[in-house]
């Protein structure tokens, strides 16, 4: 057997009597585990840690980006009242304080909250019903084509007191925002209420899977626009984070290369390729772009005057969000795709960490803390709420590393980021097809782990077969039957034509409705459904053999921080559906769990890192 190359990363199995045996070293070091080093050892190094956050950072900048910019070419004509970089520090200063509400006391997954694309469909519904019916019908192509040229030109040269396109245009911005304040108050509500809990034991692999399978595909059209415009530069990136994440992703480095082996010999080697296949790929072609004087930035993110270097975010800074019946019709709407999109990302996080299923009580937390997040992001003016974002899941994914130390950065960046609009608007000059090949590649992850939960239940099934098909091309059928044809539903009633086109055009709300009422209605056993098993198949696989201490410590990764526990008994009794039970508590006499054993969330592989040998450390 081949030797282990020095200090590399000694994987432990559990024995049966609970001690840690050796395993040895596989013949080949080229196909490593597929946990990372940052995993394996608990929290990671503040400098990697902080590198890592950066990788989550650009991935939600990816997502900001391309959701505003969409939102802003859809509204009308008109001129902004403030700098873009404000919009955009206003919407990363909610995230920041939702991803550490989340991650400290929510789910207690390491989650980023970002504006998430189900609140992007209903806000594009809402701002397109403000055109007349007749601009809108397919046939009227280029008489809309004429008017809207003509407009916006009137609008552009209108620049009196007496011009409406202004205040045309910050009012379609204020409904906006209503529909954001909506949907957080209708989710913190739902949260609050313990729905989230009491539907999630429900929800099998047959309604997760086919949800992460539309959660992947349904964006493929926005990521296609964004590296539209350069396919060398996103073909580039996505190639070059394939190479680093997969085919680099076994080199171990020492922490250290420029230091002597004899002084760093007590060190991990990394797998730095994997931990860094975002950021490296990303300076690598932002460098080139730089070098070929490709500025592909998009003109309506970039403001033409200097944003300010501090600026304390408040609610009505520009102006109160509007209520309409309009707008409370789209956030219904918000409300129920970006909670179904949520419960969809805890389950994905859970499995990609080797975590079992979210129990109903961190799912209810969740799901009532993104909602507060959202308020406050409505109130802040943003026209996108917050909700826990697929791509940075898929982040996860792809470097296989989820400390939670981690997300608490990525909050307090976002907050820092929120307070100076100067540096948050550095976030809009990456060119455009980076970001675009920065979400397909982290939409790929989601889309192949939603494809690798199929094998939870029992796909040979004419059943099962028949629930995934019809509700993945369903969902997939309905948004663009309604994109081609938006005037075959029309009601009279404006608001209910809003709520319906919202919902009806939601891929991934269409998949998890589909998938749970078929799944729910159709007669099958709990074999055959794939339930009973509570846990991804790799880790039931080792629940035998786990000691007690370790599967406790799995389950102690969704309760609450031990200060906060103590005020459960106090929480009024309609809402103690958001403090765990006391039989999912684990073993009471061993009181409160130690700092160390949550930090870890993957708690499979033992207590800590193998330490070096006593000859090494002399």
């Amino acid at each position: 057997m081949s030797q282990s190359p020095p200090n590399t990363i000694q994987l432990q199995s559990m024995g049966s009597q609970g001690t840690l045996a050796p395993l040895p070293q596989p013949p080949d070091v080229q196909n490593p585990p597929s946990h990372s080093w940052a995993s394996l050892c608990g929290p990671p190094p503040w400098g990697l840690s902080c590198l890592l956050a950066l990788q989550h950072i650009l991935v939600l900048a990816s997502l900001l980006c391309a959701s505003h910019l969409l939102l802003l070419q859809s509204l009308p004509a008109g001129g902004l009242s403030f700098s873009p970089a404000q919009l955009l520090a206003s919407s990363l200063f909610a995230c920041g304080v939702s991803t550490s509400l989340q991650t400290w006391m929510g789910s207690r997954l390491p989650l980023v909250q970002a504006p998430s694309l189900q609140f992007l469909i209903p806000a594009l519904v809402l701002t397109s019903q403000k055109l007349p019916l007749a601009l809108r019908t397919p046939g009227n192509c280029e008489h809309r084509a004429r008017a809207q040229a003509e407009a916006s030109l009137v609008l552009h040269l209108c620049e009196g007191p007496g011009c409406h396109g202004l205040e045309l245009w910050n009012t379609s911005i204020r409904e906006v925002s209503g529909a954001v304040v909506v949907s957080g108050l209708l989710q913190a509500t739902l949260g609050l209420l313990g729905g989230p809990g009491h539907l999630f034991p429900h929800c099998g692999p047959l309604v997760l899977a086919p949800s992460l399978v539309v959660a992947g595909l349904s964006v493929y059209r926005e990521v296609a626009l964004l590296c539209s415009t350069h396919w060398g530069l996103a073909s580039l990136l996505i190639v070059l984070m394939v190479v680093c994440s997969q085919h680099l992703g076994s080199c171990l480095l020492p922490p250290r290369p420029w230091r002597p082996a004899s002084t760093s010999s007590t060190h991990t080697h990394i797998l730095a390729f994997r931990l860094l296949s975002v950021l490296i790929p990303v300076a690598c072609v932002w460098i080139v772009s730089a070098l070929l004087g490709l500025s592909i930035i998009p003109g309506e993110l970039s403001a033409p005057t200097g944003a300010p270097w501090f600026w304390l975010p408040h609610p009505a800074e520009w102006d109160w969000p509007l209520l309409t019946p309009r707008a409370l019709a789209a956030g219904i709407s918000m409300a129920l795709a970006a909670s179904t999109s949520s419960l969809g990302c805890y389950a994905l996080c859970g499995q990609l960490l080797r975590l079992p299923s979210p129990p109903p009580h961190a799912c209810s937390r969740g799901l009532s803390l993104e909602g507060l997040g959202s308020v406050l992001a409505g109130l802040l003016g943003s026209p996108m709420g917050t909700a826990s974002s697929f791509p940075n899941v898929g982040t996860v994914g792809l470097l296989q590393a989820g400390p939670r130390r981690v997300a608490h950065l990525v909050g307090l960046f976002c907050v820092a980021l929120g307070l100076s609009p100067r540096l948050a608007q550095l976030l809009t000059t990456i060119p455009l097809p980076m970001l675009g090949g920065m979400l397909g590649v982290t939409q790929a992850m989601v889309l192949s782990s939603g494809f690798s939960s199929f094998h939870l239940a029992d796909i040979d099934s004419g059943r099962n077969v028949f629930i995934v098909g019809f509700s993945i091309f369903t969902a997939l059928l309905l948004p663009r039957w309604f994109r081609e044809a938006p005037v075959l539903l029309s009601t009279g009633w404006s608001p209910l034509d809003v709520l319906l086109r919202s919902l009806l055009t939601e891929p991934i709300f269409l998949a998890g409705l589909l998938g749970f009422l078929l799944e729910n209605t159709i007669s099958g056993t709990r074999l055959e459904r794939g339930l009973g098993q509570g846990l991804p198949p790799p880790f039931t696989a080792r629940k035998a053999p786990m000691p007690q201490k370790s599967r406790e410590k799995a389950d102690k990764e969704y309760e609450l921080p031990f200060s906060i526990q103590n005020l459960c008994p106090c929480i009024p009794q309609p809402l103690r559906c958001l403090c765990p039970l006391p039989q999912d508590s684990g073993n009471e006499e061993r009181g409160p769990a130690e700092p160390g054993e949550t930090a870890d969330l993957l708690p499979d592989f033992g207590d800590q890192c193998p330490q070096p040998s006593r000859g090494e450390s002399q």
